[in-house]
């Protein structure tokens, strides 16, 4: 069933109505020399759990979405890079498929919905790669390389190459890329708003996450970015929980890290709030630290900025607060060049955002990871260009797991007020973070939820 649509080209009007056409010339620019390969992509199948029929949500795999533009499961692509032809092959459905999932598309309205140069079946893929007889093909991963050896033991594969190559390319956003970011942040504005107007004592972490949740979805929002953090008094110092199983209680903080997709490109935004409404003493200004790091970081946000140096900027603000309020004692300086900021501050400032939420690229070939506490653990060290899109979410916590062995050594507790730190045990975290666009003369802010105290406090609670 091969089929071709009549059209020519890749023109730049199909890109306005096709923006995957755009990725796809970007990633072929990088392998004009090599006219001999192809690019094989695998999309994503459906999954269930554990060997039963229940089925999960489908979201397609992030980068044969970016290069195809579909979100459907058991199709396959293929780039040639001598021509330039993309070559996308659908499953052949049978009439069972329609029974349990509903229409079958044709390949007539596969053809106008996802404009490849060539449309296909799936049972021709192994001709098809014999037709094209290619030198290598580059493919993503060991996975779907023993998928193409399995079909022809002949054939030279290549895992190495495209990683980077697509992950470069998703680097920067395209306009329609920042215009789905925009939107999926334009709701997640709306939903965290209403998080907050809806915060009590006596509320249960689950109903905060049905709260968000519903807003999402009313939006028409319907796949979270990832597993949401709403955690409560001491559940805001466990970096990733997910749990969000506990009933909220008066004088503590709750903390939010959430978001969905729209069209598969995430918002990730987190507060932090008192779930009566008004900050106590300690919280206030652990909360104001964390706020002022921030907003230094989000200051520093331009082309040609590093993640690191924002990174250690926030640190060194998180430091000067811990010793205002007598947690650390030392000069900045000395307390900076002994890490003692990664005790309280153990994550990395900030990620780059996408169509996953830690989106590839963090870390292009021959960048390594700083081996240096906190810092290891950035999830990015480009140099910022317009383009990028990231987060910016400083964090200071009070984590026993941390804090209980450094008190105990001698190189670490020299900088430690025991007394202070262990009644703050069972405290939690702050953690605020903001979604930017980088561009030419600095960034845009996709995230507007209010963080000052006193806006904070004016809103919460205020549904009633």
């Amino acid at each position: 069933m091969t089929k071709k649509p009549t059209r020519s080209g890749n023109s730049a009007a199909n890109d306005v109505h096709h923006p995957s056409s755009i990725h796809r010339e970007k990633l072929f620019s990088l392998f004009e020399e090599d006219n001999g390969g192809i690019i094989y992509l695998r999309g994503a199948e459906l999954m269930y759990r554990h060997q039963t029929d229940y089925e999960f949500p489908f979201r397609q795999e992030s980068n044969f979405w970016y290069l195809s533009g579909v979100n459907e499961p058991d199709f396959h692509l293929i780039l040639d890079l001598q021509s330039r032809n993309y070559h996308l092959f659908m499953p052949k459905r049978t009439e069972q498929f329609a029974v349990w999932h509903g229409h079958i598309k044709s390949s007539d309205e596969v053809l106008q919905k996802y404009k490849p140069d060539h449309l296909h079946h799936d049972t021709e893929l192994p001709g098809m790669l014999k037709d094209l007889n290619p030198d290598v093909i580059y493919c993503l991963n060991e996975q779907q390389a023993e998928y193409l050896e399995d079909l022809d033991r002949s054939l030279q594969v290549d895992t190495e190459t495209l990683p980077e190559a697509i992950s470069y390319c998703r680097c920067i956003k395209t306009d329609w890329e920042l215009d789905q970011l925009r939107e999926a942040s334009r709701i997640n504005n709306i939903a965290h708003l209403e998080v907050l107007k809806a915060l009590r004592p006596g509320l249960y972490e689950y109903e905060a996450k049905a709260i968000f949740e519903y807003h999402q979805i009313r939006n028409g929002l319907l796949q979270d970015a990832y597993n949401g953090i709403h955690a409560s008094g001491p559940n805001s110092a466990i970096l990733h929980y997910v749990e969000n199983n506990r009933q909220m209680k008066d004088g503590e903080l709750y903390l939010i890290d959430a978001g969905f997709e729209w069209n598969g490109y995430a918002s990730d935004f987190s507060r932090t709030y008192p779930v009566n409404g008004s900050f106590d003493g300690n919280q206030a200004a652990i909360y104001q630290t964390v706020l002022e790091a921030q907003k230094k970081a989000i200051e520093m946000s331009e082309p040609g900025v590093r993640m690191e140096e924002l990174h250690l900027a926030a640190a060194r603000i998180i430091l000067e607060g811990l010793r205002e309020f007598d947690l650390v004692k030392g000069q900045t300086e000395e307390l900076m060049e002994n890490d003692i900021f990664a005790l309280f501050f153990p994550h990395g400032v900030g990620h780059l955002l996408g169509l996953d939420t830690h989106d590839v690229g963090g870390y292009p070939k021959g960048v390594d990871r700083i081996d240096r506490p906190g810092l290891k653990f950035l999830r990015t060290r480009r140099e910022l260009q317009p383009g990028m899109v990231i987060t910016v979410e400083p964090g200071l916590y009070i984590i026993p797991a941390l804090l209980k062995p450094a008190l105990e050594e001698d190189e670490k507790s020299r900088y430690l007020n025991r007394d202070k730190i262990e009644s703050l045990f069972g405290f939690g975290g702050v953690r605020i973070e903001d979604n930017l666009i980088i561009t030419e003369n600095g960034h845009e802010n996709l995230t507007d939820v209010p963080k000052e105290i006193e806006e904070i406090e004016e809103l919460a609670g205020s549904s009633g």
